[in-house]
């Protein structure tokens, strides 16, 4: 089992910027992706961006290529979601998953912290 706690989301203003993190514990030693998503109350969950836990790896949706930037400490079993030149449709909550087996088997998710951007 793996255990996921997101922090760093709230409140800001278009233009600004956000750090989310995840922090894995349990069973950390497997081989893992770490992804970040994104839901808005009524829509599908979307993904946002992707890394290898030694960081090698990452993939990001077009929706946050060149605003965002994924990062991660493997020492820390942590994973870092830079947000910058944040826009309104940035507006979701933010889940961290980890992947096991594969690219996109995400089977460990975070609760999920709130991002706010006002206009």
């Amino acid at each position: 089992q793996v255990q996921l706690v997101e922090s760093g989301g709230g409140l800001v203003q278009t233009g600004g910027s956000l750090r989310l993190s995840c922090t894995a514990s349990g069973r950390t030693s497997y081989k893992y992706y770490m992804g970040w998503f994104r839901q808005v109350l009524g829509k599908e969950r979307e993904f946002v961006a992707s890394i290898s836990r030694n960081g090698a790896w990452k993939s990001y949706a077009d929706s946050g290529k060149g605003r965002f930037t994924i990062t991660s400490d493997a020492a820390k079993n942590t994973v870092y979601l830079q947000m910058d030149s944040l826009k309104p449709e940035d507006t979701a909550v933010y889940y961290c998953a980890a992947s096991v087996g594969g690219v996109s088997n995400y089977v460990y998710w975070g609760q999920g912290t709130q991002v706010t951007v006002s206009s």
